[in-house]
């Protein structure tokens, strides 16, 4: 059995990220901090297990679609002395303090400010003829997010209700909870936060703002507490963690964007290029699951009785299921409590569309 058959993989696609979020703001160690100490990446090795195959060749270049603070691409760069990693990231914050961690690392690392489903345009561009040997995706918010008060992602600080992941552009949840009506923010929460009283907290949100604007972390913090029943506030942590996790995921456009990027990941895949994602919500793992079954899968009219040359899958599944990070891992780093990874592996090229 190889080492990835090794790696323990679960079929359950349900996660719930807002338990791990909230223990991340208080354990994630600022980027700032007097340590210098920097977030620890989820399941590093699981990551390099899956991707090595592609990446053992002089020359190999990397995608890091996701870089945040480099820690991933940091123990890529360590293992492969002859990988090539570019970093991708809306968030210039995080671009800026990746570059000056790996700056060791001299011109091996690249850092591009866009968002990860221009991941297409950004091979054609610095590619191998359009062409990558692998990608890793880790999404979600970074403990750079939650560290930093003022970006107002962590609803354990009173802060600007912004919760943008590229500061420069897009409205802040502030602004969206300002415009959209009781329906639209009702259907925000139940579907990115799987929020059971979504519609009681929309109308008190839309009750408060004809008094009030709200543009506070704090404001939405008690607005939420007070909406949520004594009983139920109890249980289950911070009552208002599934309200923010929803508005980050609209704010940002995340499942939008994860949409659009999977494809485009796949397609850039040299033969035997490796896509690795890690998804810490079950909406993600939904949209990642689907992209690499039907990858996965012959392509041929349904209902033949043989299989078509031409048509059979370009992509072989790397895991069973979702891997999970191990027991350790998940006491040592809370962050790793809801991830869900999965992997694939090209094994024919593109079919013409001609």
């Amino acid at each position: 059995m190889t080492r990835e058959e090794e790696v323990r993989a679960c079929t359950c696609n349900e996660c719930d990220v807002s338990a791990a979020e909230e223990s991340a703001e208080s354990d994630f160690a600022s980027p700032r901090a007097a340590d210098d100490a920097l977030h620890t990446p989820v399941m590093l090795t699981e990551c390099i297990d899956l991707l090595a195959p592609a990446l053992e060749a002089p020359g190999a270049l990397l995608i890091d679609a996701t870089v945040g603070m480099g820690g991933h691409t940091f123990a890529f760069l360590s293992h492969f002395p002859h990988l090539r990693v570019i970093g991708i990231d809306r968030d210039e914050q995080a671009l800026a303090l990746a570059s000056e961690r790996l700056s060791s690392f001299g011109e091996r690392f690249e850092a591009v400010y866009a968002t990860y489903d221009m991941i297409a345009d950004v091979a054609a561009r610095l590619g191998k003829n359009g062409k990558v040997d692998a990608i890793l995706m880790d999404l979600g918010v970074s403990s750079l997010q939650l560290d930093e008060a003022e970006r107002g992602f962590a609803y354990s600080h009173d802060a600007p209700l912004d919760m943008r992941m590229d500061t420069s552009s897009g409205i802040t949840a502030a602004e969206l909870l300002a415009t959209e009506g009781a329906q639209e923010i009702t259907r925000i929460l139940q579907c990115y936060g799987e929020e059971r009283f979504a519609q009681r907290i929309a109308q008190k949100i839309v009750a408060q703002r004809e008094r009030e604007p709200l543009t506070r972390t704090s404001q939405l913090v008690e607005l939420v507490r007070k909406a949520i029943p004594a009983a139920t506030r109890r249980t289950g942590g911070h009552p208002a963690k599934r309200t923010f996790q929803a508005l980050r995921i609209a704010v940002n456009d995340e499942l939008a964007v994860l949409e659009r990027a999977i494809p485009e990941a796949m397609r850039v895949l040299r033969l035997g290029g490796r896509l690795a994602v890690e998804s810490y919500h079950s909406l993600e793992d939904k949209i990642v699951k689907a992209a690499f079954v039907a990858g996965a899968s012959s392509t041929a009219p349904e209902g033949l009785p043989f299989d078509v040359p031409g048509y059979e899958p370009e992509f072989q599944l790397l895991t069973r299921g979702a891997l999970q990070a191990p027991p350790e891992e998940r006491e040592r780093n809370s962050r790793s409590a809801s991830v869900r990874l999965r992997a694939i592996e090209r094994i024919r090229e593109e079919m013409s569309k001609a």
